[in-house]
């Protein structure tokens, strides 16, 4: 009876940070199959944390979810890591099975920026998405449990790595 008595706010929840998801999902997985796998992920983890979340005074519903959503998807990365897809397809069948729009709706330079993101570790990626999304350091060190100084260090340490993998693009 729980569930469906709350499941209009969740769905509620979902419509209204569902670009939120996909973002952290955008992070994470290259590839768009992946990336709907893992939102699919997360909606369903999300679900079922669902009747324990309880709002706390003053803490925002998207921490709550930034949270959960960060740990499906550095969970499934671990996951990916250490049991890898099968062997890459043939670059010839590849060709074939790429979506003609994977590239095309991307300016370079939003693409070279995701590039570098890839290649910084789960945890650096966490404090990218936060810092694009306009977080305040005091909800960032909420979502990630860190005090803010340690945010603070964090995010210049990210952000240096990040101007030096831009650099040698």
């Amino acid at each position: 009876m729980t569930a469906v008595a709350t499941a209009p706010d969740f769905v509620g929840a979902l419509n209204e940070y569902q670009p939120l998801l996909r973002r952290v999902a955008r992070l994470y997985c290259q590839d768009a199959d992946d990336r709907q796998d893992l939102f699919q992920e997360m909606v369903l983890q999300l679900w079922r944390a669902w009747p324990r979340y309880v709002p706390q005074p003053g803490a925002k519903l998207s921490t709550w979810l930034y949270r959960v959503a960060l740990n499906v998807a550095v969970s499934n990365l671990r996951h990916r890591t250490r049991h890898p897809a099968p062997g890459a397809l043939g670059a010839d069948a590849l060709q074939v099975a790429q979506a003609p729009e994977a590239a095309a709706f991307e300016p370079e330079e939003t693409a070279a920026l995701y590039r570098a993101i890839a290649r910084l570790s789960e945890v650096d990626k966490a404090f990218v998405l936060l810092y694009l999304e306009d977080r305040p350091y005091e909800e960032m060190a909420d979502i990630l449990g860190i005090t803010q100084n340690n945010v603070r260090v964090k995010m210049h340490r990210v952000q240096e790595k990040l101007r030096q993998l831009l650099v040698r693009r």
